[in-house]
């Protein structure tokens, strides 16, 4: 369906206020081995919000607009309910502006946890509704870690529920062409030590194993900070993550240093990264999975989010032409299988009965897999259905995230933006580059840290 239509289909739907099943994308009680109904019959038989008006705002703009606004029709004609959705991409100014002014919306979708938790302890938001996180905890893979993220304290200085995670990225993914690793015999590695002595081997082959990019413009070295959390997690605990996370573990820490070297390991070690060092510093990070697809291989893997297919060449087909797996972890270490991504959380900022039906709603599976038969969404969902999504690659995909025992956030993303976007970037890109040791490097940003502290 073209995006013109549907945003013709949500605009009428909420607009009247009350959605007919011929305004929804997919009528109830159609594809039963993909949907369940069942759920969302049972959420409309229990809710009733004729009348009510919800209002929702959040960063998903154009595409992803249309799509959320897909969803939301379900949510208007199961309950009456009439719901105005706006996105914006300055939305982390926008709802702080509208907090402050005392003219939030009821509901705010937050890209990151980082500013619902201030927004949280500044008494900007409502708690979930009583056994939200314990539905989370029970219901979501690594549910516990999907609990912790939703928790902040609040205003009381007391420890709540405030969010509700939907709609899920994916960090911890390697790519490759299934091709060039048949042709050379290569198999997909199982874990951390398999991966590495995989590389080892395509260097002794005379390939050239790793195409890394860390170019960005301003935002140059972003890339190499999931290396580093990618590897925290697969060296120390969840606790210990977090702790770092908020400066409780310091950043020269001989834990964090490690981690650091394990990805100078890949990036630096002569012949394993396209290009040597330098090129990795400077190459676009759009540009450096192109080796993946030159005849001989430029490189034989490229280690990047569930986002960067959007930079293939034109015509890629995900699944045939280039696959992903997991970013394994190490055997020899007792850390089940971690996954680091991110994703958005929804929150109450104006409390109201709609509010809190709503929270309800987005238990429900059928409110996952509107989206999911769609395009781009993965959900830790235990309850979803897979055959619900649009294709085997996002099936495949989500099947990581459901097999995490772990999941935690991008890192640098919940550090202070003095040091998750700007000095841990630098640092990264002057280790890369030589200039500085992995522990002179984690000496600068903790020394960034201080600074902001005092």
């Amino acid at each position: 369906m073209t995006k013109h239509l549907m945003l013709g289909i949500a605009a009428l739907a909420l607009s009247a206020g009350l959605a007919h099943a011929q305004d929804l994308k997919f009528a109830p009680g159609s594809d039963a081995d993909k949907f369940d109904w069942a759920s969302y019959d049972q959420f409309k038989n229990d809710t009733d919000l004729s009348g009510e008006t919800l209002t929702i705002t959040g960063p998903w703009t154009g595409n992803d607009k249309a799509l959320f606004e897909s969803v939301l029709a379900y949510f208007s004609a199961a309950t009456g309910a009439r719901v105005n959705y706006s996105g914006s991409e300055s939305f982390e100014q926008d709802i702080v502006i509208a907090a402050k002014a005392g003219t939030p919306p009821n509901i705010a979708v937050f890209p990151q946890p980082g500013l619902a938790s201030d927004m949280a302890k500044q008494g900007y938001l409502t708690a979930m509704p009583d056994g939200t996180g314990d539905w989370i905890k029970n219901n979501y893979a690594a549910g516990k870690s999907w609990e912790d993220l939703s928790t902040y304290k609040g205003k009381d200085g007391e420890n709540h529920t405030f969010t509700f995670p939907f709609k899920a990225d994916l960090k911890s993914l390697v790519w490759y062409v299934p091709e060039n690793f048949k042709e050379a015999g290569y198999k997909v590695p199982e874990t951390m030590e398999d991966l590495k002595a995989l590389t080892e081997q395509i260097k002794a082959d005379g390939g050239t194993p790793w195409c890394i990019g860390l170019g960005s413009g301003a935002a140059t070295g972003w890339p190499a900070t999931d290396w580093v959390e990618d590897f925290m997690l697969r060296t120390q605990s969840p606790e210990t993550y977090d702790d770092w996370v908020t400066n409780k573990l310091k950043f020269n820490d001989p834990k964090v240093v490690e981690a650091i070297k394990d990805y100078g390991w890949f990036a630096k070690t002569p012949g394993f990264a396209e290009g040597g060092e330098q090129a990795v510093a400077t190459t676009d990070f759009r540009d450096s999975p192109k080796g993946l697809f030159d005849f001989p291989p430029k490189c034989y893997m490229h280690k990047q989010a569930s986002f960067i297919p959007t930079f293939f060449p034109d015509g890629t087909k995900v699944g045939q032409d280039v696959n992903f797996f997991y970013f394994p972890s190490y055997a020899s270490k007792d850390l089940g299988k971690p996954v680091l991504g991110a994703g958005t959380m929804f929150g109450i900022t104006k409390d109201s009965k709609a509010a809190e039906a709503f929270v309800k709603f987005l238990e429900t599976p059928i409110a996952s897999e509107i989206w999911m038969a769609q395009s781009g969404f993965l959900t830790p969902n235990k309850n979803v259905n897979p055959a619900a999504f649009a294709n085997d690659v996002q099936r495949h995909m989500n099947s990581i995230l459901l097999d995490a025992t772990t999941f935690r956030f991008d890192g640098s993303d919940q550090m202070p933006g003095e040091i998750g976007t700007d000095a841990f970037w630098k640092a990264m890109v002057a280790y890369t580059t030589g200039d500085e040791t992995a522990q002179e490097a984690a000496d600068a940003v903790q020394k960034r840290w201080d600074s902001i502290q005092k």
